[in-house]
């Protein structure tokens, strides 16, 4: 019998959150915001691994100044193995900026300066978290993981994007769906 074609879930606005059976890979404890989700495949942004750089580390390498010191502290996420030198502003408020692209419920992803800029001088976003990287799935392929029981999926808030602390969200966002990692096992099975 031939295998039939997978067809794509829209998860776009979605979490998805790694399993313990993923742990030696990228994405071990990841929770990673889908952007967007079509035929050809899935972006998402990891919305909980820091980077070693700072807000303040990006604006000096693109000549931003900034005079405020919470908002150049404010950490990077690693959001994901593809293109790692990339920088995406998930963000509320609105398509403002030059190349934002609508994930929903009042969630956008821009990859222009000119939100970095309005940023720094206090005209940006209410709020919005600064990644470099994402995470890339082709065709099929996250629709093929999901079937290997390799993530979960929940619906994204805002509270969980922009105001869990990092090493919160990964347990968070599995209990918005009533899963309690310390009970699940490492591993998972077909009946």
């Amino acid at each position: 019998m031939a295998a039939m074609p997978i067809t794509p879930t829209p998860l776009k606005n979605q979490l998805l959150i790694a399993l313990p059976s993923l742990a030696g890979s990228d994405f071990a404890r990841s929770v990673t915001l889908i952007c967007q989700h079509d035929d050809d495949g899935a972006m998402g942004i990891m919305i909980n691994r820091p980077s070693e750089y700072t807000l303040g580390d990006v604006f000096g390498q693109m000549g931003i100044d900034s005079e405020d010191e919470a908002l150049s502290a404010q950490v990077v996420l690693a959001g994901g193995p593809v293109h790692p030198q990339r920088g995406f502003v998930l963000h509320d408020g609105g398509l403002h900026w030059d190349s934002s692209l609508r994930i929903g419920n009042g969630l956008f992803l821009t990859t222009s300066r000119d939100i970095l800029a309005a940023m720094a001088r206090g005209a940006g976003p209410d709020h919005a978290i600064v990644a470099l990287g994402c995470a890339g799935w082709g065709t099929g392929q996250l629709e093929q993981e999901l079937g290997e029981n390799s993530w979960l999926t929940a619906p994204s808030d805002s509270e969980l994007v922009f105001a869990l602390p990092l090493d919160a969200r990964w347990n968070a966002a599995a209990g918005r769906i009533g899963v309690n990692f310390a009970y699940l096992a490492d591993y998972a099975g077909h009946a």
